[in-house]
């Protein structure tokens, strides 16, 4: 059996062949990546259901549609991203012309998580492919169905020494990371991230980490609430919360709270009212760990509504947590999962001062028709990106960058941010031999001069 090593150093060779570098060969294999996934559509949706017993519904549109509708945005646009960009030259380098060239990293390494685990691979290989890389691919062990789909989709689909997936859990990571990548793209937790970017570390790798972190939502005295809540719902209990830009809990101005409260009811018992039925496609806690640690995260407030479970479906209902405190042990780390602390403010300060006490968050949601508060919040919380009046969209379009900041991530993807991520910024400036302009040379003697044109 082939070692990862050697499967490295093959995709090196393949890639100086610069073949890879070539427009057309990168259409040709978009073209063929969306054909594969068309041809194995029904394959991904069954081994989705089957790892987190998504419906095919919500499983096309937030795992297959977004890479297709990824793959049909770049493929549009990518080839007048990678021309050579012209710049201006300064005066004082007369007479030039400066481009800036995109050429591939190399050979990359795209690890990805469990919870969209075909969009989360798939979708920065798009970027990947674009940018004219070869690439290493390991999804998630726990998602196995999901991951055994894809290595077939891509074995079926391109040479080995092009791309390649690694199945395989925690020894498989740790080989992988032993190796020299031109660069490393990785969507996970805060925890692993950081022995990601500690391994990328010992080869100065340039990286790339889509994390998480605490997202808030909040809802203010101004907003519509029936539709706050309708979206927030929706927005939280997609995938059973297990999203990473999911809103982690809400921060409600107290005179709307109720209010809020009894809309959220309302709207949880019209989607998810069968959520514990077993022919019911309400997705599953990914393992037992997770499903224990949410269940211990439950007695972190006084249950609203929700609380039941089912160990043997590994289901949570979507639950409500009130009285809840700042200090209690579910605001002390990501939820992921179908629980939503509910959290009160006076006034728009204190929800600024909460939020800046803690890590930047991945996404901020804020429910307003106040545009002064709206830029407020805008402008004095710093996170990855997020909405206005609405829940985890900003992800599901080509046109925004997609990342965070701080502990919640470096780096984004996403339409020409994904070209852009997979390409090194190469600057070219080209002299003319027609003319030498000679005060730059020694002996210096005319500082008068070249303070005219460098000031």
């Amino acid at each position: 059996m082939i070692s990862i090593r050697e499967v490295v150093q093959k995709q090196r060779y393949f890639f100086q062949n610069n073949l890879t570098k070539d427009l057309k060969f990168r259409a040709e294999q978009l073209k063929k990546l969306r054909k594969a996934i068309l041809d194995h559509e029904e394959e991904i949706l069954a081994a989705l259901a089957q790892d987190l017993n998504k419906s095919a519904f919500e499983a096309y549109m937030t795992e297959i549609g977004i890479v297709l509708e990824e793959i049909r945005y770049i493929l549009k646009r990518f080839k007048s991203w990678a021309k050579p960009k012209k710049v201006k030259t300064p005066l004082a380098q007369f007479p030039a012309k400066s481009k800036i060239y995109s050429e591939p990293y190399g050979v990359v390494l795209i690890m990805s998580p469990w919870n969209y685990p075909f969009q989360l691979t798939i979708a920065p290989l798009v970027g990947a492919i674009a940018a004219g890389n070869c690439a290493l691919v390991k999804p998630s062990n726990y998602s196995p169905k999901t991951s055994e789909a894809i290595a077939k989709l891509i074995e079926k689909t391109f040479e080995p020494e092009y791309i390649t997936v690694v199945l395989g859990g925690r020894e498989a990571n740790q080989d992988l990371l032993k190796q020299q990548f031109d660069y490393i793209f990785f969507t996970g937790g805060p925890t692993v991230g950081r022995l990601v970017m500690e391994a990328a570390a010992k080869h100065l790798t340039p990286i790339s980490l889509e994390l998480g972190g605490k997202s808030p939502c909040i809802v203010d005295e101004s907003a519509n609430i029936k539709l706050a809540a309708k979206r927030i719902i929706w927005g939280k209990f997609i995938n059973a919360g297990q999203t990473c830009v999911a809103p982690d809990y809400v921060f409600v101005q107290k005179n709307v709270k109720e209010k809020l409260l009894e809309y959220m009811v309302k709207y949880i018992e019209k989607f998810f009212s069968e959520a514990l039925r077993e022919e019911y496609r309400f997705p599953k806690i990914v393992n037992e760990r997770h499903f224990n640690r949410l269940l211990g995260l439950m007695e972190s407030g006084k249950i609203y509504y929700g609380g039941k479970s089912d160990s043997k479906l590994n289901r949570i209902e979507p639950t409500i947590l009130d009285n809840v405190s700042w200090d209690s042990p579910i605001m002390q780390e990501e939820i992921f999962g179908p629980l939503l602390p509910i959290l009160d403010f006076s006034d728009l300060n204190e929800v600024i001062n909460k939020v800046n006490s803690r890590p930047k968050p991945l996404a901020l949601y804020f429910f307003t028709t106040f545009k002064v508060k709206e830029k407020t919040i805008l402008t004095s919380i710093s996170h990855g990106g997020g909405c206005i009046n609405d829940t985890i969209v900003h992800l599901a379009t080509p046109y925004l960058p997609f990342g965070g900041v701080g502990e919640s991530g470096i780096g984004n993807y996403h339409g020409k941010a994904s070209f852009d991520t997979f390409s090194h910024k190469k600057s070219i400036m080209k002299k003319s031999n027609l003319i030498d302009i000679p005060f730059r040379y020694p002996p210096f003697k005319n500082l008068k001069l070249l303070k005219k044109f460098m000031k």
